[in-house]
């Protein structure tokens, strides 16, 4: 089936059949998405990683949709009902779905009411009611009544022949075809709170009485009103209007009048209702929610990638402190690699002379360890220690507040155990704040991505996905930024591509005991490192003091020999060609293609001798909060703020404007023109000014606005967005939050980070949509 399958993923992707042979071939022969990607352009014809990852995807369902049809052919052939002319439906079958209607007539089923019927010696009735011919619908069945097969009476025959036709009705594909499309073209969910669960569901209050259209709920809220349904809070259906199903069936079984057209027509019914309903409510269930989990994940990944890929402050030595009021805040330093060099306790917002002490040890760190920045975590008592350290004026500081998301996941972890034995918790957490300023990437690799506050109901949706989703995620930021060879950690070796963790390890081991790798070929003497594993992972690894200056480019040693050939055409050395921009001018990249490099390859070659190593992420850039706001209360209506993007959610974003609690700026708000997809126009960890719209201290919620005026009543353009679809995303939210369901207690109330949800307030949120503020 291959080929079918190279011609179906083509026709999907809008891509040519050879590009898709040609990745799935490489995928196959153990080739990663990234390696491909980057080291295979003339191979693939310039696919990216999205596009190679589409086509790893639906050759794995095409592949799952052939072993189901194989174990189906299996079982028919050993049932002896396999005929030619079912084979043939059976390898026709394009889907899932197609499959299982052409085997569930045939398919070994536990005893049910037509299975009684026939026992009872009833088909003959049911095919005969089923049939076209005209008879006497009560002689007939009269003659089916035995006592001793427990057909009592007439309506006990006519019942039994009604289940058989039920089942019929049910098992018919052409009728299962037209249910399936009834219910996607026009299925709404219908949620409704269960009685005496009013209190128990408040979050929820939105879904007590809510229908919206499958097609076009979005994301959120599925996953909002499944959940509400898991907590037995409501109850929720996803059909489309009864009438309307039996109608299509009536019109295709209901083929008589009189008494047999109405045994027909309750048989019918009795299909619909007990056998087809259940089944296509199920399966579009589990599509949409298949359709709302791949969002979900969609929104997830793009935040974590654009997380992972802020910009690091670099090799700095960096004092980090983990804020706190009754505990104090724990204070390490941190040298240029990272290291931790020293640790203490301060009390700076304690009594006068705690206050004291904490000014006179981080100045005497400042100039013993000669800091050169420091990282303040954004849980409690942040700003408040900001304040403190920067009326300290300590000179050629920077001083950062530092999202800390994550960070009590990292140091109650077995990984941070293992750094840090003989520290506890408190330092563990401090170390992981400092680490992230210095290289946000290196740092959050340690975490599970999923208690990285940055997703929508990731604890709701399919797990396997949601790994796998984030697994190439993480994958792909680390080898677009490729890894110091000597320094990296097991976590970071681990995303290469072609290692994992034994290899890494492997890799740690090794150069623990034999000390740095002098160049990349070393890493062949890493045990179990072999040939393809060398080949996969060689240009995302970086050795800076190695003799070949290649070795700290992104070049892949299989092309070092070509450099070194453009080289010795100019009568340079490699590493002069790389020094001087006027020799490598001189280069005629169409000299050099041959049959396995083209000019996509060269031109990757030239870029990295201009660039060796480059790092695709965006120079740091310093932020501060507003000065004049440091808690919710201090917020005013109207008021202009700093803030940086902690989270997008397919509702809108939300910021942190350093008043220990997000703020969200809904979609409506976040552009003066329609916003269709937040994702579009604000990125995770993006420095932005917002305006403040509501405030409700009490319920610790914010309502910002990016818009130039956000106070005007003029609606988005592009004809507005439905209210009704509005309506339901709250100020408060999922948004960022269930990775922090794991957190610890101390961190930033903001986040109420409990998912207080796809509920909250409607008229709070309706006054804040329409700008009724006074």
């Amino acid at each position: 089936m291959s080929k079918q399958y190279f011609l179906t993923i083509a026709q999907e992707l809008n891509i040519s059949e050879q590009q898709v042979a040609n990745t799935a071939n490489l995928l196959d022969e153990g080739a990663t998405v990234p390696f491909i990607a980057r080291y295979r352009k003339e191979v693939t014809g310039t696919l990216d990683e999205v596009q190679i990852a589409s086509v790893r995807d639906r050759m794995e369902q095409l592949r799952e949709l052939d072993k189901r049809r194989e174990a189906i052919l299996k079982s028919m052939t050993d049932l002896e009902v396999l005929t030619d002319e079912l084979r043939a439906q059976l390898m026709e079958a394009e889907t899932m779905s197609a499959l299982e209607d052409i085997y569930l007539p045939f398919k070994p089923k536990r005893r049910t009411r037509a299975t009684i019927a026939r026992e009872k010696g009833l088909e003959p009735l049911a095919e005969k009611i089923f049939g076209e011919e005209e008879f006497d619908l009560e002689a007939l069945a009269q003659t089916f009544i035995d006592e001793e097969k427990g057909v009592e009476d007439l309506e006990s025959a006519l019942a039994g022949a009604r289940d058989i036709m039920a089942e019929w009705v049910n098992e018919d594909q052409e009728a299962r075809a037209e249910i399936r499309e009834l219910f996607q073209k026009s299925g709404r969910f219908h949620a409704r709170v269960i009685p005496g669960k009013e209190a128990a569901g408040e979050k929820y209050k939105d879904y007590f009485e809510w229908d919206e259209d499958l097609k076009s709920a979005p994301s959120h809220r599925i996953l909002a009103m499944r959940r509400a349904e898991k907590e037995e809070i409501i109850t929720l259906e996803s059909t489309p209007e009864e009438g309307d199903a039996i109608f299509t069936l009536e019109k295709m079984f209901v083929t008589r009048g009189g008494a047999v057209g109405e045994q027909q027509q309750q048989a019918t019914r009795d299909a619909y209702k007990r056998l087809m309903r259940p089944s296509m409510e199920t399966e579009i269930r589990m599509t949409t929610k298949l359709s709302a989990d791949e969002e979900a994940i969609r929104v997830f990944r793009e935040n974590i990638a654009q997380l992972l890929m802020a910009s690091p402050l670099g090799q700095k030595r960096v004092l980090a402190i983990d804020p706190g009021f009754r505990t104090g805040c724990k204070v390490v330093m941190l040298d240029a690699q990272g290291k931790l060099e020293d640790h203490t306790v301060i009390f700076p917002t304690g009594g006068q002379r705690q206050k004291i002490e904490a000014e006179q040890t981080v100045m005497a760190w400042a100039a013993k360890y000669h800091v050169e920045a420091i990282a303040i975590g954004n849980g409690t008592a942040s700003r408040e220690t900001e304040t403190f350290v920067k009326k300290l004026k300590i000179p050629n500081v920077t001083v950062v507040v530092v999202n800390e998301s994550g960070a009590s996941i990292y140091s109650a972890s077995e990984v941070a155990r293992k750094e840090f034995p003989d520290h506890d918790i408190t330092v563990r957490g401090a170390v992981s704040i400092g680490r992230r300023l210095m290289d946000p990437l290196a740092e959050l690799v340690k975490i599970d991505a999923k208690s990285i506050g940055v997703g929508q109901y990731q604890h709701d949706v399919d797990q396997s996905l949601l790994k796998k989703g984030l697994d190439d995620t993480v994958s792909s930021c680390v080898n677009a930024v490729g890894v110091e060879l000597n320094t990296a950690s097991k976590e970071l070796l681990t995303y290469v591509s072609g290692l994992g963790p034994s290899l890494a390890e492997n890799i740690i081991k090794y150069r623990n005991e034999n000390g740095a790798f002098a160049n990349r070929s070393a890493l062949k003497s890493v045990p179990r490192l072999g040939p393809k594993a060398y080949e996969q992972a060689a240009g995302f690894l970086r050795v800076r003091d190695s003799k070949n200056p290649l070795d700290s480019s992104a070049v892949h040693p299989e092309r070092y020999k070509l450099v070194e050939q453009m080289a010795k055409d100019l009568g340079v050395s490699v590493k002069q060609l790389m020094e001087d921009a006027a020799l490598r001018k001189q280069i005629v990249l169409k000299n050099y293609v041959s049959e396995t490099v083209g000019m996509p390859t060269l031109e990757d070659i030239i870029q990295e001798l201009d660039k060796p190593g480059r790092d695709p992420r965006e120079q740091f850039e310093a932020f501060s909060f507003d000065e004049n706001v440091s808690e919710i209360k201090d917020l005013k209506m109207g008021m202009k703020l700093p803030g940086i993007v902690t989270n997008i959610t397919a509702f809108g974003a939300f910021v942190d404007v350093g008043v220990h609690q997000d703020g969200l700026v809904h979609v409506s708000h976040l552009s003066d023109k329609f916003v269709d997809d937040p994702s579009k126009v604000v990125k995770v960890h993006q420095q932005v000014t917002v305006t403040v719209m509501e405030v409700d201290e009490g319920r610790k919620r914010i309502g910002l606005s990016m818009k130039s005026d956000p106070f005007s009543n003029e609606k988005p353009s592009r004809g507005g967005q439905r209210s009704g679809q509005r309506n339901n995303e709250r100020s408060g939210q999922q948004g960022r939050n269930q990775g922090r369901n794991n957190e610890r207690p101390r961190g930033r109330q903001g986040s109420n980070r409990q998912e207080q949800s796809a509920d909250g307030d409607l008229q709070a949120k309706l006054a804040m949509l329409k700008g009724k503020f006074k």
